[in-house]
C-alpha cells in the first residue's frame, strides 16, 4: 500500500462522483459509495490507509488478483506498440488472445467475436443463433442475468427485464435448483428429471421449429450461485439436439478460474460442450474491457459465405487483448486455475458448512472453486428468505470490520479472487461468523 495517501483526495473522489456520476440499478439520491484508493492481489485500501478484503472482487470479475505485474506489464508494453487498431485489420496480440482462448474452450470451437463486454457477447451470441437456424425465439431462465442491451436483458429473467422489455421473440423457463424448487422436488435427481421435462413442456408450447437458442448460465451468478444438479446441462443438451436448437452458455461471470475450471461447463456432467460460449470478466479480470463469444467450428464455417451483420469499434481491442495473453499465460504458469478449485474444496466449502453447522440464518450453503453463496433465511423449515434489508445491513457490518462483500436480495455471495490465500479465507470466515452473530 502507498504511504503518501491523502483522505483529502478520498473525500474529492466522493464529492467528484455525487455530482457527476450516474450510477447503474440505482436510485441516485442515497448513494454513498465506497471508494476505492487503490488495491493488490485480494485487498483494496482507501484513502485513510484502511484496507479491506475483497470478497466481492468487484462485481465478481477480478479473478486473477488486483494489479497483477504481469498483466499490467502487458498493458503497458501494448500501449508503447500499438494502443489502438481497427478491427478489420489483423493484429498480432487479437490473434494470440483468441488463440489461447480456443485452447481453453476445446477442439469443436473455431473462432473468437471480440466484444467489449458480457453483455454484448451475449447480444451477439443470440443474433448468430437466429441467423444459422433462421428461427427467432430464444428460450432462458428466470434466475438468469445476461446484460443490459437490447436482447441481453429480455433474456434475463430477474427484476431488471420487467422495465426494459423492448427485445422481440423470448420467452422464459425455470432452471434447476434443488433447494428452492419449483417442481416440488424431493431430490437433485427428481429436480433434474422435472426440470428437463417442464423445459421440453416449453419448447413444445412455444413452437419447437421456431426456437433459435437456448441460453444459459453454466452456473447462474447473480441469481444466487445455483450450482445445477448432476445430469441438468447433459439434458439441455440433449433436448437442443432433438429440437435443432443452438445452446449457449453464458461464462461471462463463471468462466475463467471461477468455478475451479477454465470454463464452468468443463468440470459438469462431464464437460458438456455447448454450440456458443460467451465470457467477459474474468478472461483478463476486467482491467481493460473486453467480453466475446467462442464459437463452434459449425457455425463459424456457416459464414463464410455469407456476411455476418455485427461489428464493434473497439471488437479485439489490443490493449484489452495484451491484458487477455498475459491473464491466460500467467493463470498458466502460476496455477491460479488449480488453486482456486483446491481453495474451495479445501477452504472455503468447508469453512461455510461450518458456519452453517453453528448460524440457523444459514438455509443452505453452495458453489464451487472461488464462487459460493450463503442462502440467508428466516426460517430453516419454511425456507423463507431473509430480508434483503437485514442482508444490506449485514453487508455494511462486514465492511467496518475491513471485508468488502457481495450481497444480493437474501444471499451473501462469498467470491473472492482466485489467487486468495488459505489465512486470507480464515480471516473472511471469521468476520462472517462474528455478523452472523449479531444477527442470531
Amino acid at each position: 500500500m502507498p504511504h503518501d495517501l491523502d483522505p483529502a483526495d478520498g473525500a474529492r473522489a466522493l464529492e467528484l462522483d455525487r455530482a457527476h456520476v450516474f450510477h447503474s440499478w440505482s436510485a441516485q439520491g442515497a448513494l454513498h459509495p465506497f471508494v476505492v484508493a487503490g488495491a493488490l492481489a485480494s485487498t483494496v485500501w482507501d484513502f485513510d490507509g484502511t484496507e479491506y478484503l475483497d470478497f466481492s472482487s468487484q462485481l465478481v470479475n477480478v479473478n486473477i488478483g488486483h494489479q497483477h505485474p504481469k498483466v499490467v506489464a502487458a498493458i503497458k508494453e501494448q500501449a508503447d506498440l500499438l494502443a489502438t487498431v481497427a478491427p478489420a485489420h489483423a493484429n498480432l496480440t487479437r490473434g494470440e488472445a483468441a488463440a489461447r482462448i480456443l485452447a481453453k474452450a476445446g477442439p469443436t470451437f473455431g473462432k473468437v467475436f471480440f466484444t467489449n463486454a458480457g453483455a454484448d457477447a451475449n447480444e451477439n451470441a443470440i443474433r448468430m443463433a437466429r441467423l444459422v437456424t433462421g428461427r427467432d425465439k430464444v428460450l432462458s431462465a428466470y434466475r438468469s442475468y445476461h446484460g443490459n442491451t437490447g436482447a441481453a436483458i429480455v433474456a434475463t429473467g430477474d427484476w431488471r427485464r420487467v422495465p426494459n422489455e423492448f427485445a422481440r421473440g423470448h420467452a422464459h423457463f425455470f432452471g434447476a435448483f434443488p433447494y428452492r424448487s419449483e417442481f416440488w422436488s424431493e431430490s437433485a435427481a427428481q429436480e433434474t428429471e422435472r426440470a428437463l421435462q417442464h423445459l421440453e413442456r416449453v419448447i413444445v408450447s412455444e413452437g419447437a421449429s421456431g426456437i433459435a437458442a437456448i441460453i444459459v448460465e453454466t452456473v447462474p451468478g447473480t441469481a444466487g450461485v445455483i450450482v445445477p444438479p448432476p445430469g441438468y446441462l447433459a439434458g439441455l443438451r440433449a433436448l437442443a439436439d432433438r429440437y435443432g436448437i443452438v445452446l449457449i452458455f453464458d461464462e461471462v461471470m463463471a468462466g475463467f478460474g471461477r468455478t475451479g475450471e477454465w470454463f464452468a461447463w468443463q468440470g459438469i456432467d462431464g464437460g458438456v460442450t455447448p454450440d456458443l460460449t460467451t465470457f467477459a470478466k474474468g478472461v483478463n479480470s476486467g482491467y481493460v474491457p473486453i467480453g466475446g463469444v467462442v464459437i463452434s467450428e459449425s457455425i463459424a464455417n456457416a459464414f463464410d459465405d455469407v456476411v455476418f451483420p455485427g461489428g464493434l469499434t473497439y471488437s479485439g481491442h489490443p490493449l484489452a487483448a495484451a491484458s487477455v495473453v498475459a491473464t491466460i499465460e500467467a493463470m498458466e504458469t502460476d496455477g491460479v486455475v488449480a488453486h482456486a478449485k483446491q481453495i474451495g474444496a479445501e477452504h472455503i466449502g468447508p469453512g461455510l458448512a461450518a458456519l452453517a453447522e453453528k448460524h440457523e440464518l444459514i438455509g443452505d450453503v453452495r458453489g464451487m472453486g472461488v464462487f459460493w453463496a450463503l442462502d440467508l433465511v428466516a426460517d430453516r423449515t419454511t425456507r423463507e428468505p431473509l430480508a434483503t434489508s437485514v442482508v444490506l445491513r449485514m453487508k455494511k457490518e462486514l465492511l467496518d470490520r475491513g471485508l468488502l462483500a457481495f450481497t444480493q436480495d437474501n444471499r451473501i455471495h462469498v467470491v473472492p479472487p482466485c489467487v486468495v490465500t488459505p489465512d486470507e479465507v480464515a480471516r473472511a470466515l471469521a468476520l462472517y461468523d462474528e455478523v452472523l452473530a449479531l444477527h442470531a
